[in-house]
């Protein structure tokens, strides 16, 4: 038998860079000379990035996020059930064939249309030794549209019978999903929060480069890009408005649908703004800026956070408000500044800028003092579970 420890991970990717990144950042955590990680995603670009010797993944068909319950085929031409089909049998196959030790499921604990439930089962059936893990970013909308959801899912069932924890990548007191979401008590023991996920510093190098002409810099971002060109338009049409007192590098995101990422590329050139679609470590960019402006995302803000850079975030408040209550929480804790998304103007959105640029001080001490401890509490885990095995 082999004395490799396999762990297997499911990302379903249906929208945006999130998941993807969350779940890359957690394999590297976790990887070991023994260990042995596949992933299991739905991602368009999972290959645009480098997995390191012990981490690889398993591309399954993607599908793309019509509305939170319609899912349409990403690339092959056949009907959504039937992509589905093919997703569940690439997905079952794969785990019974790898046989891991541990599973981490990212956010869904059945996956997209139940896509995880045959193999959550299998698990407990034919491998109960092995640890299930579901992993919950700190927000997943707000209380009421998700104990709703949740309860018309089944999912507190699912999670008490088919899951040996979750764990919660945020921090208890700045917001409670038990208490928020309503989780029965009996359950809370398999709660583990663990902290805000860090990301690669490089704060240092950044530090130790020469500034071109000692400009001031703002880096632009919107994850993903597929919701976010409301963003990217309103900071353009600043920059148009007339010259910045700072420099920009704008990251639209992958999937900014073609003509709209054409259009800011032209928008960008004509106002001097350095445009990229991807960048594949945007944590370089970050330490390099002296503001981010974001919409907010979880991995966003985990990467902010890490590079210690001062942030404006312009949250969307649909289909979900996950984004509007984490900048409400940002702001309260002093981590970050924002805009709500119906408020967003040029000239409000270059006032928050200019405000930010001219005194950075109070926001970068928040920061200073805001521990990111997610990827050590993992790393602990995973121990316990070892220690655990081995006895």
């Amino acid at each position: 038998m082999s004395q490799t420890y396999n762990i297997l991970m499911y990302s379903h990717d249906t929208y945006g860079l999130g998941h993807i990144r969350r779940t890359m950042t957690i394999a590297q955590a976790l990887l070991h000379p023994d260990v042995n990680i596949l992933i299991l995603t739905g991602s368009p670009i999972a290959g645009r990035y480098t997995f390191p010797q012990g981490i690889d993944f398993v591309r399954i068909p993607g599908m793309i996020k019509q509305s939170n319950t319609s899912y349409v085929p990403h690339s092959i031409k056949v009907a959504p059930n039937h992509a589905l089909d093919i997703r569940q049998e690439i997905i079952t196959a794969t785990a019974k064939a790898f046989d891991p030790a541990m599973f981490i499921v990212d956010k869904v604990p059945v996956g997209l249309k139940g896509e995880v439930r045959p193999v959550l089962e299998w698990f407990r059936t034919s491998r109960p030794e092995a640890k299930v893990i579901l992993g919950l970013r700190d927000i997943l909308d707000d209380a009421a549209t998700t104990r709703a959801d949740w309860e018309n899912r089944n999912y507190l069932h699912v999670i008490d019978d088919l899951y040996s924890e979750v764990w919660v990548y945020g921090e208890k007191r700045l917001y409670n999903p038990l208490e928020e979401y309503g989780i029965p008590g009996h359950m809370h023991h398999k709660f583990v929060f663990t902290g805000y996920l860090p990301r690669p510093s490089y704060i240092k190098a950044a530090a130790t480069q020469q500034r071109r002409n000692g400009d001031r810099l703002v880096l632009v971002t919107a994850g993903g890009g597929g919701d976010g060109y409301p963003l990217l338009d309103c900071y353009m049409k600043m920059a148009e408005s007339g010259p910045l007192p700072f420099r920009t590098v704008m990251v639209s995101g992958p999937f900014v649908p073609k003509p709209r990422q054409d259009e800011l590329a032209d928008r960008a050139r004509r106002s001097g703004i350095a445009f990229k679609t991807f960048h594949n470590k945007p944590e370089k960019l970050m330490a390099n800026a002296d503001v981010v402006v974001s919409m907010g995302g979880y991995n966003t803000i985990c990467e902010v956070l890490s590079q210690r850079k001062v942030t404006l975030v312009i949250p969307r408040d649909t289909p979900r408000m996950e984004q509007l209550i984490r900048a409400r929480m940002l702001q309260r804790e002093g981590l970050a500044d924002f805009i709500e998304w119906d408020r967003m103007s040029p000239s409000l959105m270059l006032g928050r800028i200019l405000a930010l640029l001219e005194n950075p001080a109070p926001w970068k001490q928040a920061m200073e003092n805001f521990a990111l401890t997610g990827l050590e509490t993992i790393k602990q885990r995973l121990a316990a579970f070892r220690q655990e095995t081995a006895a």
